[in-house]
């Protein structure tokens, strides 16, 4: 990149998110993708990897290095550590040190409270930011999902995350209605862990539960043949390790009750949306975006409980950092979008 364009790329908006981080740079689009995850060495206090790396080492670390995860439903758990994780990932960017400081927007649950606002602000400002904005996921993943914000026709967003679910309704530029549930994709790997921990008496961890969801998940039977895969753990009686084999019925089971805190969610939403704008869902119907998008037959599924059109986005997994990023991309037109700036 030439000198003098150096500098456009600088601003960037950040898709802090309870699984995965993602970080779009002006003008280059998404440039980083990788696991929320920081691996610390407990005695000296040191990082010892962050993202890709360190989610190897979950429930695989010695006692001097822990993996952690410092977000949790969608907020700030550890602000140290999501503070550090953030310096790490804006400086793999920007290698060169000479670069100004960034204005960065950072994609926040919108049920978050306004001291967790102010921890996400700070932590920007800590990791080297010169200004910090805040979006909400709901309005950045519509805009992501190429939804028309602006216009003055209702448009209904189910953004599923790692640590929560997003549902607004969003018209001209602003959301008029909005839910925001502790439950994502963490909450279905641990329904796997817990049915399979009570079924089967078998221990597996969150990557293996992970893995199975991925897999085999589904949220509707889908009418095909059944899916299998074999599970590794450890037996509860034993103490040994065991594999056993599980459906894709199994799992349907194993997921229900987090499955079906969503669909009342998107319920609540539609209760509660404005008449006018309830025909305008009914024209355009729910654009679904988040990794929980890509469930299998959710999309079905929310087809048959709510009655409405579905469709899953095309880039739902990031369609909240493309979202963010089009805001830093055409800041003169979309900063309404944003929440106001209340930094003294």
């Amino acid at each position: 990149m030439p000198n003098n364009l150096a500098f456009l790329g600088r601003d960037m908006a950040v898709d802090l998110g309870t699984a995965n981080t993602l970080v779009y740079v002006r003008g280059r689009g998404i440039v980083l993708n990788e696991p929320s995850v920081v691996a610390l060495n407990t005695s000296t206090g040191k990082i010892v990897a962050v993202g890709i790396d360190a989610k190897q080492m979950i429930g695989r670390t010695p006692t001097n290095i822990t993996a952690i995860r410092p977000l949790k439903d969608g907020v700030i758990a550890d602000f140290e550590v999501t503070e550090r994780m953030l310096r790490y990932f804006i400086q793999k960017i920007h290698r060169r040190r000479h670069f100004a400081k960034p204005r960065i927007i950072v994609a926040v649950p919108s049920g978050i409270t306004s001291v967790e606002h102010r921890a996400v602000k700070e932590a920007g400002y800590q990791a080297g930011a010169r200004r910090v904005y805040i979006i909400e996921e709901p309005m950045a993943a519509a805009i992501g999902a190429g939804l028309p914000v602006h216009e003055p026709t209702g448009n209904m967003v189910v953004d599923i995350g790692g640590g929560t679910t997003e549902v607004a309704v969003i018209s001209m530029g602003g959301i008029v209605t909005s839910q925001s549930i502790r439950v994502g994709g963490d909450e279905l790997d641990q329904a796997i862990m817990t049915f399979i921990k009570k079924e089967y008496s078998l221990m597996i961890g969150e990557r293996t539960a992970e893995e199975i969801k991925v897999a085999i998940g589904s949220a509707y039977p889908t009418g095909a043949e059944e899916l299998h895969a074999e599970v590794r753990g450890r037996d509860l009686i034993s103490g040994l390790p065991k594999t056993i084999v599980m459906s894709e019925s199994d799992v349907r089971q194993a997921i229900e009750e987090p499955v079906t805190a969503i669909i009342d969610a998107v319920r609540t939403s539609l209760d509660k949306c404005p008449p006018e704008l309830s025909g305008d869902i009914m024209d355009r119907g729910v654009a679904v975006t988040g990794g929980g998008a890509l469930l299998r037959g959710l999309d079905e599924r929310l087809l048959h409980e709510t009655g409405m059109p579905i469709h899953v986005a095309e880039n739902a997994l990031d369609s909240v950092a493309v979202g963010s990023g089009t805001c830093v991309e055409n800041y003169e037109r979309l900063h309404q979008v944003l929440v106001p700036e209340r930094r003294r």
